[in-house]
């Protein structure tokens, strides 16, 4: 009986890891700053990997602040829609992914329960491009919308 729950474990496992090694958003992904459209004062996020975490995904993001001070959060949760911890981003303390489609998912970040950002991440079909168009509040309260293009490495 033990050794049989130990197969079916380890069988669940495989399960999860083939489902999201075939799933378009994992990989490390580099910003194309010629391609996107953001601000001159708005953050960028030049690393973004996505990554198999046992049955969810972790999704840990680098880049730079408005005044180009270096960044750092990290996000483990599920594309379902639920919020999930987010650590490392002074703006916000949870996030959500949730999975329109193969190759198309929509993000929101939260502070205190408060939706500061939202977005639409949509990879393209040879699954070389990434494109996310973000609509928000900047700290300042200001609105802010931007686009950014990311090229799988």
């Amino acid at each position: 009986m033990k050794t049989r729950t130990i197969a079916l474990t380890l069988g669940l496992c495989f399960v999860a890891a083939a489902a999201f090694a075939t799933s378009p958003y994992i990989g490390t992904w580099k910003l194309n700053e010629a391609k996107s459209k953001i601000p001159a004062s708005a953050p960028k996020n030049t690393t973004v990997v996505y990554e198999a975490a046992g049955d969810s995904v972790k999704v840990t993001v680098d880049g730079v602040d408005g005044t180009g001070k270096p960044t750092h959060n990290e996000w483990t949760g599920k594309f379902d829609g639920k919020d999930y911890p987010l650590t490392g981003d002074p703006t916000a303390d949870t996030r959500s992914y949730k999975k329109i489609n193969d190759s198309t998912a929509e993000l929101t970040n939260k502070k205190d329960g408060k939706t500061i950002l939202s977005g639409r991440i949509v990879v393209s079909t040879d699954g070389k491009t990434r494109t996310v168009t973000i609509s928000g509040t900047d700290a300042n309260g200001k609105k802010v919308k931007f686009t950014s293009v990311y090229d799988k490495q």
